[in-house]
């Protein structure tokens, strides 16, 4: 160090915090690319398998019901009109939507193909390589869609369809390692003893099984009322933490 001004700032700058070294490039006017950025969408539920369903505004609250019934099933749904906050842009929460999901599901009512957006979005999530799901609700599957499962979804009840594409999920070779982890999840954060009891029954089709889990049931069992409360949960997540493991929980 020769003494001077600019040794002396060089040498306050490498002891300053780097929070403090960000603001001060912004002030200055430059762009910094590695600022912290979330990492994790608020639109998701943590630990919960992400599905993007693309369909036409004109049937958003149909999406919107099946987000409702699927989060039973430890799948956390993103519905454009109904998860994009007014203040966000628009395009920029889609787009990190798809860049997040594990995978797509398409609502094939009328005049789907004639939107300019949802072959966009599933083009996209196609490009990913991630599965994508077909729903028939008045147009059949085209194109490179029509290779995908198609679910009928024609005067279906909502919890029929919905229990059909669990199944789906819980048993695709891309899906299965993700849907297991989420069953686990849903059951871990239930709410209520209704919710805990559905959800314990869908922990006997786990189609995969991770050495993470007796341990996070286990403390769920004992730290959440509504699961250690509720009837004959804890006893049916001891029979599953046996059959799995080949011991008692």
């Amino acid at each position: 160090m020769d003494g001077s001004a600019l040794s002396y700032i060089v040498a306050c700058l490498r002891e300053a915090p780097e929070a403090a070294l960000l603001e001060l490039g912004e002030h200055a006017g430059y762009t910094v690319s590695d600022k912290p950025t979330q990492t994790e969408p608020r639109f998701w539920k943590p630990g919960f398998f992400r599905l993007f369903i693309t369909h036409l505004a004109t049937h958003r609250r149909f999406a919107a019901k099946l987000k409702i019934e699927l989060d039973n099933y430890g799948v956390s749904s993103f519905v454009a009109h109904n998860d994009i906050m007014p203040t966000k842009q628009w395009l920029d929460e889609i787009e990190v939507a798809l860049s997040s999901c594990d995978a797509l599901m398409a609502l094939l009512h009328p005049k789907f193909h004639e939107s300019k957006w949802t072959d966009q979005e599933i083009g996209y999530v196609m490009g990913r390589g991630l599965p994508v799901f077909t729903v028939r609700c008045g147009e059949d599957p085209y194109g490179f869609i029509g290779r995908f499962q198609a679910f009928n979804g024609n005067s279906k009840e909502i919890p029929v369809l919905v229990s059909e594409i669990y199944e789906a999920l819980r048993k695709g070779k891309q899906t299965k390692k993700k849907m297991s982890e989420a069953l686990v999840e849903a059951l871990v954060g239930s709410n209520s003893f209704a919710d805990a009891i559905e959800r314990a029954k869908h922990l006997e089709g786990l189609t995969v099984w991770d050495a993470s889990f007796p341990a996070r049931l286990k403390l769920a069992v004992r730290s959440n009322s509504q699961i250690k409360d509720a009837f004959g949960v804890p006893e049916k997540v001891n029979r599953l933490i046996k059959k799995w493991t080949g011991t008692k929980a």
